[in-house]
């Protein structure tokens, strides 16, 4: 399950693996929508082996799992540490960097 989460992170330039009834993962997406991004979402909770996804997101060091945001391929962490690249300016610039977003 780990190799189809590594394969499912690197489709798209902006990845976020959540849970459709976790409020923080929804200002996770509402914020990169905000700024122009397009992220594939899996909601784990409505995947059938979402429970499996989970456990292989902790398993690759993702911690807390939910949200687990990749960017660019790269685990860039949960939502704490999406929020504190944005307050400092650099979530943006890897979002441009990824070709996610282009302005």
């Amino acid at each position: 399950m780990a190799d189809k989460v590594r394969e499912l992170s690197s489709k798209k330039a902006a990845v976020i693996f959540t849970k459709s009834s976790c409020c923080i993962s929804h200002s996770i997406k509402s914020l990169f929508y905000e700024l122009g991004a397009s992220p594939a979402i899996h909601e784990l909770d409505q995947e059938s082996n979402g429970r499996e996804m989970e456990s292989a997101l902790r398993g690759l060091g993702c911690n807390p799992s939910i949200p687990a945001i990749f960017i660019g391929g790269k685990y860039v962490g949960s939502a704490k540490d999406v929020i504190s690249l944005h307050v400092d300016g650099s979530l943006k610039q890897m979002l441009k960097d990824a070709k996610a977003i282009w302005f």
